[in-house]
């Protein structure tokens, strides 16, 4: 447990010190989940940094169990008047262990994905850590995808990392970087680097929803 929040909160840090150097119109551009520039993503992982189990099901009877809707909620909360006022709370968050009621590693996803829904369209990278990746890829291979993982997907191909040793699924082989794979289980193919392997013709016959969480 100890060791899955010391690499949120490196995670944290790293995208603190990313959004530091951003102009003012860097802020509005839009993300990697649909309606949602890079301020909205912010908010959103502002708001989910502040989500605790009790908070999370009272805004969830809030939203009528609408999970969309409450996602919207929180970055209405959480959207400061100015983007230098966000980024401040997220400073006030960085620290923070509260979590909604998933598993632990669903932090590490969070903060992975949400953070190249922010980077990518800013031509931003970063090199996240490969026991990160690992544990990120393992839960979103055992998590249905009602609730943005790839169970289902992973009992039709293999997502096999190359540059870490990990493989997860049955099937024909999806291969690439594990944060492409990553990318790949919370169903954003158009932002995957280039995957390779008969499996991928799989994929692409499949929807591709850009979602506003991991």
């Amino acid at each position: 447990m100890l060791r899955v929040w010391e690499l949120v909160q490196v995670e944290r840090r790293s995208l603190i010190r990313d959004l530091e150097e951003l102009q003012p119109d860097q802020w509005d551009v839009p993300s990697l989940c649909d309606g949602w520039t890079v301020h909205d993503v912010v908010a959103h992982l502002v708001d989910t940094a502040r989500t605790s189990r009790i908070g999370f099901l009272v805004d969830m009877v809030r939203a009528r169990f609408d999970f969309d809707r409450q996602n919207a909620r929180g970055v209405e909360r959480e959207r400061a008047a100015t983007p230098q006022q966000t980024l401040q709370r997220l400073r006030d968050v960085a620290a923070r262990t509260s979590t909604p009621p998933a598993p632990l590693d669903s932090r590490l996803v969070e903060e992975f994905v949400q953070g190249e829904d922010i980077r990518r369209p800013l031509g931003l990278r970063r090199a996240y850590p490969p026991e990160g990746l690992a544990r990120a890829l393992r839960l979103q291979a055992r998590t249905p995808a009602l609730f943005g993982g790839a169970k289902e997907l992973v009992t039709r191909v293999r997502l096999t990392a190359d540059d870490i040793d990990l493989a997860v699924g049955t099937g024909p082989d999806v291969r690439g970087p594990a944060l492409s794979l990553l990318m790949v289980a919370t169903g954003r193919l158009r932002a995957a680097d280039n995957p390779t392997g008969p499996g991928t013709a799989l994929l692409r016959s499949a929807s591709d929803p850009q979602r506003g969480h991991p």
